[in-house]
């Protein structure tokens, strides 16, 4: 993924995300997108990964300041930053759910808690802290972000327990909620909201490249300590209740 044939590839499939859009005005703005996710604690919320974040902020004021189309990339709020664990259901799916099932969000809230507490009590190696580091840059097809791996194995092996304990749970399978995504460690930077014309992409993943490069020289590392359920109504903001889910590994 690092590569820099597989940036060259990757630029010639870039998509506009839905979830941005451009404004008459000239700015970017959040497209509405509710959800639920479980991911660790944002930025303003994660003090063990202060040092970590700090690093990220500056690698995305160098990423953005590149010389790109100004629409290219709309860059998420720094406070916005985590790590998704695994992301349960969002825009339409959320909408019909709640439509569906008026007790929808506090049936997920609670099954949530439930799982969280059985995979706390079914735990026999406590690997604290789950520790990971960053890759380098990741070019996925509607947004640009930083990549993660583990540091050990049973790291990985903890968060893919984890993972199953939640998608492979009958009630919450009865919530309509499903796997949808392989997990691929990352956080994201931005998203894409004007894809360039062909003949600007070859220059476009030279430049990503390069400032890859000069990144692959520093890995800083990343704690995953907790993680909660949160809830958003775009990508800009995760927010949770006192009561809601949070398990610590």
């Amino acid at each position: 993924m690092m590569l820099p044939e597989t940036y060259h590839n990757q630029v010639q499939h870039l998509q506009e995300s839905q979830k941005f859009k451009i404004v008459p005005e000239g700015t970017i703005e959040a497209v509405p997108f509710p959800g639920y996710s479980l991911i660790t604690p944002p930025v303003q919320e994660d003090t063990d990964n202060a040092d970590f974040y700090q690093k990220i902020q500056s690698y995305q004021k160098t990423l953005i300041d590149l010389p790109f189309n100004k629409n290219f990339i709309a860059p998420l709020p720094s406070s916005s930053f985590h790590l998704t664990v695994a992301d349960l259901i969002w825009d339409r799916a959320y909408k019909d759910a709640c439509q569906d099932n008026s007790q929808f969000e506090i049936d997920l809230r609670s099954c949530i808690a439930k799982i969280f507490q059985q995979y706390q009590n079914s735990r026999t190696n406590v690997n604290n802290p789950i520790r990971w580091q960053m890759l380098g840059l990741m070019i996925m097809p509607r947004a640009i972000g930083i990549c993660l791996v583990p540091q050990k194995e049973e790291f990985y092996e903890e968060v893919m327990r984890l993972r199953r304990a939640v998608f492979q749970n009958p009630q919450l399978i009865a919530l309509s909620i499903e796997q949808h995504y392989h997990f691929i460690a990352h956080i994201t930077l931005g998203y894409f909201s004007e894809v360039p014309p062909d003949e600007e992409r070859y220059q476009i993943a030279q430049n990503l490249s390069q400032l890859n490069q000069e990144w692959l020289s520093s890995s800083p590392e990343f704690l995953v300590k907790t993680v909660q359920l949160r809830k958003f109504d775009d990508m800009t903001q995760y927010y949770r209740e006192p009561d809601w889910a949070s398990l610590s590994l």
